[in-house]
């Protein structure tokens, strides 16, 4: 029987360039899994390794970074906005003229591609997949819907938002939907241990109406942080092989100095070439 294999693509906003420039090294040496599932920016950037469109993520974040029409508080206080990142400019303009989307390689995936959400009402992890042939990226959009900078996103009849909040680096979906083995690919280092939500007064006041999705964000730093002591158990058990980077370069969520997204792209890059053997050996039946 074939080996079943899935990537795991952890997000994290621009510091998910890291988690592209790996995906490119993936494409650069021929590995394509069978199954995909990611996070917010993890799954936004990740459907152009589907589409097997090398280096357009770096392309798309050197050349709009610093766009106000890709992200800026002004984009925040427009009420048909209502995110610090422009939602018109980012998943239409971009993918349907600027930097064009393939959603003809992308339809031709014979595996299967998803995206979490959190589901405000229950506070719990949802897994749908991605449509093949949505221009306006309606599921990609909420699985980025950060609390706060984001407004919530009606999927499946319910108010949804960042797939994080829930399920931050879904790994265990993987091997419930078949995978044998699984590439994961983080956005920190081995070391970080995710620390208590500094804003977690304000979100229980802005979120009130949500009790279970404030009480999943309170309980999110925990949550995170024992979910990555078992993923480090299954990498001793050699059942998932994790890429995650040795440095950050200090690259925030909204990061536009431009310099230091090409060199954590490079990293993850680097990084996924280098042991590209090992991550055939590993994928291989």
């Amino acid at each position: 029987m074939a080996v079943k294999s899935g990537l795991v693509l952890e997000g994290g906003a621009l510091r998910t360039i890291f988690s592209s420039g790996a995906c490119d090294g993936l494409l650069a040496g021929g590995v394509m899994t069978d199954y995909v599932v990611g996070v917010s920016a993890g799954i936004a950037y990740g459907v152009s390794y589907v589409s097997r469109q090398q280096g357009r993520n770096l392309e798309i974040l050197t050349r709009y970074a610093n766009d106000r029409r890709y992200m800026g508080m002004g984009n925040l206080l427009k009420r048909d906005n209502r995110s610090y990142f422009g939602l018109e400019f980012a998943y239409r303009t971009i993918p349907n003229e600027l930097a064009p989307f393939d959603y003809e390689t992308f339809a031709a995936y014979p595996g299967q591609v998803e995206a979490v959400v959190t589901n405000l009402e229950s506070g719990r992890a949802e897994y749908y997949p991605v449509p093949r042939d949505d221009k306006d990226f309606v599921l990609l959009q909420a699985t980025c819907a950060m609390p706060l900078m984001f407004p919530p996103f009606e999927i499946n009849g319910h108010p949804c938002m960042d797939g994080g909040a829930a399920d931050a680096i879904p790994f265990r979906r993987a091997f419930e939907q078949g995978c044998d083995r699984a590439v994961v690919i983080l956005t920190h280092t081995r070391g970080y241990r995710r620390k208590t939500e500094k804003l977690q007064r304000l979100i229980d006041r802005y979120y009130r109406q949500y009790p279970n999705f404030c009480r999943t964000m309170r309980e999110r730093a925990e949550s995170y942080n024992r979910d990555r002591e078992e993923l480090f158990r299954l990498e001793r058990e050699g059942k998932v092989l994790i890429i995650a980077p040795e440095s950050t370069r200090g690259v925030s969520r909204i990061e536009r100095n431009v310099e230091k997204l090409r060199m954590l792209w490079g990293d993850g890059f680097q990084q996924a070439t280098a042991r590209m053997e090992e991550i055939r050996a590993f994928l291989a039946d």
